[in-house]
């Protein structure tokens, strides 16, 4: 199995590939109270978890901000939240805190392999290979020792799950270009999935990330921690932030503390704060940040330290407010 390390933007992609998620893991939950009390931690009502459907959910703190934004399925007998290594440590510090009280082991599945499959022949791909695919109204499906993940989307897009032997077994008789998880994120910001690094971890609401449009927050399941926040946010109209996805050409790479600045006047002001980034070799740049949701059509955005640089919003496939 070869891994390229190149970096296509999104035109330049490939037809079908591979993306190996070694940025990814997921922490696992099990036990007799592991629904119970996950449902009192997590945004999405756990309740409704089965062995065939994914959830979208946020780990939050009493304050209501996000430790993690997750897909939540079910595996062997085990909740597990997958998303970004980066976030697993806050989230799982936090979850054990209150689980020493339940029934309820809390462990990160550091076991588990996780690539995805993307493309126009993805589908084809896997019924080759499998007697059975998730698609939109069976999300999950467990195939021997493999776990399947249907992620809708503006274009098909699969999680393969195994433990390591099993997946580079998988992979190499896909025999399809693969690339490095930089390419995930460059996905995921074209799709509006918020992802939180360290760095992120416990600064916006649900709201900031718009996890309420895309049926990440139950505003009917019971009480869970932050959920005071989360629900003043929704009904008194208390947000004024989102997320969104932005498009630009730079003449270098950007710094970890780079800023979006907006233009007023004659003067700029601080816009927003870019939450991951990708950087094409052709040098465009695309970015997920947190910017004010009033953002006008006209507004002029840049990188503060590329002052020449423009920046475009680009179009999410989910509209911001919850059906």
């Amino acid at each position: 199995m070869s891994i390229t390390n190149e970096a296509p933007s999104l035109e330049q992609l490939p037809g079908t590939f591979l993306v190996s998620l070694d940025n990814y893991s997921a922490i696992s939950l099990t036990g007799e109270e592991k629904t119970s009390y996950l449902q009192g931690q997590v945004t999405c009502d756990v309740n409704n978890s089965n062995d065939s459907n994914l959830l979208i959910g946020a780990h939050c703190n009493a304050k209501g901000k996000v430790f993690s934004a997750f897909r939540l399925i079910n595996r062997n007998s085990a909740h597990l939240l997958i998303q970004p290594k980066a976030s697993i440590s806050n989230s799982i510090t936090e979850l054990k805190k209150f689980g020493v009280f339940a029934k309820v082991d809390i462990i990160p599945t550091d076991n588990l392999r996780f690539f995805a499959l993307v493309g126009k022949q993805a589908t084809t791909v896997l019924h080759d290979y499998f007697n059975q695919v998730p698609d939109s109204l069976t999300p999950v499906v467990q195939s021997d020792t493999t776990t399947l993940v249907y992620i809708a989307g503006q274009q098909a897009r699969y999680l393969l799950i195994d433990e390591s032997p099993v997946l580079e077994s998988i992979i190499n008789t896909l025999n399809l270009p693969t690339y490095d998880a930089k390419v995930w994120n460059l996905l995921e910001i074209n799709e509006g999935f918020v992802q939180i690094l360290d760095v992120s971890s416990g600064e916006y609401v649900p709201q900031m990330l718009n996890l309420q449009a895309i049926h990440g927050i139950s505003f009917t399941k019971g009480c869970y921690l932050g959920q005071e926040t989360v629900a003043r946010m929704q009904y008194l109209g208390k947000n004024k932030r989102a997320l969104y996805s932005l498009k630009t050409n730079l003449a270098q790479p950007l710094t970890n503390d780079d800023v979006i600045e907006k233009q007023l006047g004659e003067n700029w002001r601080k816009a927003g704060d870019i939450l991951i980034s990708y950087q094409a070799d052709n040098g465009q740049c695309y970015l997920q940040a947190i910017l004010t949701s009033e953002l006008g059509e006209s507004t002029v955005l840049r990188i503060k330290s590329q002052p020449e640089s423009r920046i475009t919003i680009q179009t999410l496939p989910y509209s911001l407010v919850a059906e």
